[in-house]
């Protein structure tokens, strides 16, 4: 079809031709997609393979000095004249063979069977006797020997920067140059190569404090712990159980850990679609009527919007619980009595299959989400050209044309980084389900405790914190990370702001 052909479409017929094209170039965009994965694969292994083969034909190639820097770093560097330099290289070298020696190497031997280890208990009685008693401890073999792992990593990336440094050097030196000192390299990490020093720091703090955890819980997934076999001292490797645990469904028709995550995956996505998107029209309504022209005190009312930000949603939500609670004294039912309610409303309870207090969530959400969308959405309205509304008005376009024809695809041009990162900021929206509803109401078709508005992310905390199941919420969460993940990429490169970063058409 004709671009001219396309504008002359109605909404409904564009939506047509677009949920047909999107079906007809599936299996391209599929074939596409593995190409891409084949070839990115193929590069890799291509430049595994050329690194690989600089780094023998470098040792075949470099003189003798060169050589013994590929068994002990920095003596190519050392004999080159960058001592300061080749004797650092040495030392990190030494401490860690002695790192592995002493706990590295027994660290990385527990990590693998997550074996038994010694302790020596005092016995009560005269003289400092004691008893090797054999104590299981998983939970400390595991995060040492995670660390262990890394530290190794680390170690392996600074001998291939030691080995391309003597073959530099040699180089320079082939070429009649000299190699810099450590004054004229200090000099360069602070001019130059500036973002590298600056990098450092952060990259060792995020490399110990949130990479470590976080490999410590991706590691916990393929655990026993929480199946009934492993305690907190004591569990195993048993590979991908968790994940069939997961997805597995009851044959006798009763509750299943895999049908209570589908369900909760299920209304995840459904409470995220509708939390964000009424958040952002709705915001964005409000925010067209305090900008339309004639509207007085808007300052008023934008600042109005923002003191109820001013107040911390955790207290916001505690609050509405509160005045939500099912007995008669809540403010709600005490309200609805007033209204001629004879008994208490329950909210949470399990009537109507919980789609009231689903509904209930949902509601609360937008009054703590909403303005945030009306003060981002306001200085994005103030900056649409006048122009374009004229030319509307012009051609007889009403208000309602101008919003779908000028406003809506503004607005979605630029903030559909905000929608995508809000969409997967509600999937795992913690503080709106577990301070308002704590998951309720809860049923019997739901097993470990999930009820009909527990997410993924609140379903998660019961089964680590309440239960101490870490393994198969540690499973769950890399799902969540998975389906996250996925969504946010898949959508934001199909949107025109990834596409065409430079202007709005």
């Amino acid at each position: 079809m004709k671009y001219i052909d396309y504008m002359q479409l109605n909404p409904f017929q564009r939506f047509g031709f677009k949920f047909v094209e999107f079906f007809r170039l599936l299996p391209k965009r599929i074939k596409d997609f593995f190409c891409f994965i084949g070839r990115s694969i193929k590069n890799f292994f291509v430049g595994i393979g050329r690194f690989i083969a600089d780094y023998f034909m470098g040792f075949i190639h470099g003189d003798i000095f060169t050589k013994l820097s590929y068994i002990f770093m920095g003596v190519g560097n050392i004999a080159k004249g960058q001592v300061v330099k080749g004797i650092a290289f040495f030392i990190l070298e030494a401490l860690y063979i002695v790192f592995m020696v002493f706990f590295g190497g027994g660290a990385i031997v527990n990590l693998i069977g997550l074996v038994a280890v010694y302790n020596q208990i005092p016995i009560a009685g005269p003289g400092n006797r004691f008893n090797d008693v054999l104590i299981f401890n998983s939970t400390q073999n595991l995060l040492f020997g995670i660390l262990a792992v890394m530290a190794t990593i680390a170690f392996i990336a600074i001998y291939f920067v030691s080995i391309k440094s003597a073959l530099n050097c040699e180089r320079i030196k082939r070429n009649g140059g000299k190699p810099m000192n450590f004054k004229q390299e200090s000099m360069e990490l602070l001019n130059s190569r500036f973002h590298t020093t600056l990098l450092t720091l952060p990259i060792i703090l995020i490399s110990v404090f949130v990479l470590l955890p976080l490999i410590f819980m991706i590691a916990m997934a393929f655990t026993n712990f929480g199946m009934g076999a492993g305690t907190i001292e004591s569990f195993k490797w048993v590979g991908l159980r968790n994940f069939e645990n997961i997805f597995s469904i009851s044959s006798d028709g009763g509750a299943s850990m895999g049908e209570t995550f589908l369900k909760v995956a299920g209304w995840t996505l459904v409470w995220a679609v509708f939390a964000t998107f009424s958040n952002y029209i709705l915001g964005m309504v409000v925010a067209l009527m305090i900008n339309k022209k004639g509207i007085k005190l808007k300052k008023l009312w934008r600042t109005l919007f923002v003191m109820t930000i001013a107040v911390p949603q955790f207290v916001t939500l505690l609050l509405m619980s509160q005045m939500l609670k099912p007995d008669s004294e809540s403010a709600f039912n005490i309200i609805a009595s007033w209204l001629g309610a004879a008994e208490p409303i329950n909210l949470w309870s399990s009537a109507n299959d919980g789609l009231l207090a689903r509904i209930t969530v949902i509601v609360v959400n937008c009054w703590v989400g909403i303005p945030y969308t009306i003060l981002m959405t306001s200085g994005i309205l103030m900056n649409i050209p006048e122009d374009l509304y004229e030319s509307a008005r012009i051609d007889g376009a009403g208000p309602v044309k101008s919003f779908v024809k000028i406003t809506l695809p503004y607005m979605l041009f630029v903030t559909t980084p905000y929608l995508i990162t809000t969409f997967i900021g509600n999937v795992n929206n913690f503080n709106v389900i577990f301070l308002l509803s704590q998951g309720n109401p809860k049923v019997n078709e739901y097993k470990y405790g999930a009820g009909k508005t527990d997410l993924m992310i609140t379903l998660l905390y019961k089964l680590s914190i309440d239960q101490n199941k870490y393994g198969l919420g540690a499973a769950i969460g890399i799902l969540v990370f998975i389906i996250c993940a996925t969504l946010s990429l898949v959508t934001f490169n199909m949107t025109k702001s990834a596409k065409n970063e430079e202007e709005f058409s």
